[in-house]
């Protein structure tokens, strides 16, 4: 349904938009794709989160995993149910699951540690995880996603650490981790995904 509205939407751009040709339809279609399928998604998960009453936490969880996610990549399912059911597990699942967590400081101390650890390993090997649709081919561009990978993850722990806020930590560590799973190539064979310069490059 989405996929035929946006291809329609594509060829009456194509028309009516001088310097665009059939070798963009792809490029625009795709893109009109994400911004119908998102809208409509982000609607449901706030829905959801405010019915469950952790639609602040929900927020937090967008703030905490969205820029990480923009740098480090990460696969997507195949269909709009699956991405719905995605990202409500990603972002009300972290911030439901930080809520209910009570972690002693020595555990959180060791769990902070082992994210690090597993995320910057993981950043090394497979930042930034692009996709078929999205490669990232540039060398400059995927320095660049790789080192802000780093970066904010490195941020967000440090801050996981001081912050005296215990749900707050908790949703650093479960979103870096999750996120940082979305990145491994046993997510990407388990969701049928293949890296985008593995494909192209």
């Amino acid at each position: 349904m989405i996929e035929a509205i946006c291809n329609s939407l594509t060829k009456k751009i194509i028309k009516s938009v001088d310097g665009y040709d059939e070798s963009k339809a792809d490029e625009i279609s795709y893109g009109l794709q994400l911004l119908i399928g998102e809208v409509p998604k982000f609607f449901i998960t706030f829905i959801l989160a405010w019915l469950l009453n952790i639609i602040d936490l929900t927020i937090i969880s967008f703030i905490i995993i969205l820029p990480y996610r923009m740098f480090s990549g990460g696969f997507h399912l195949h269909t709009h149910l699956g991405c719905i059911l995605a990202t409500n597990t990603m972002y009300i699942g972290s911030a439901y699951l930080a809520s209910i967590l009570n972690f002693d400081s020595t555990i959180k101390y060791i769990l902070i540690a082992i994210t690090f650890i597993f995320s910057f390993a993981m950043i090394a090997k497979y930042a930034p995880a692009d996709t078929e649709n999205v490669p990232v081919l540039q060398k400059k561009e995927r320095r660049k996603r790789k080192i802000w990978s780093f970066v904010v993850a490195g941020i967000e722990l440090v801050i996981a650490i001081f912050i005296p806020y215990k749900v707050i930590s908790n949703m650093i560590i479960i979103g870096i981790l999750v996120q940082t799973l979305t990145i491994t190539k046993l997510a990407y064979k388990i969701t049928k995904n293949k890296y985008g310069y593995e494909v192209y490059g």
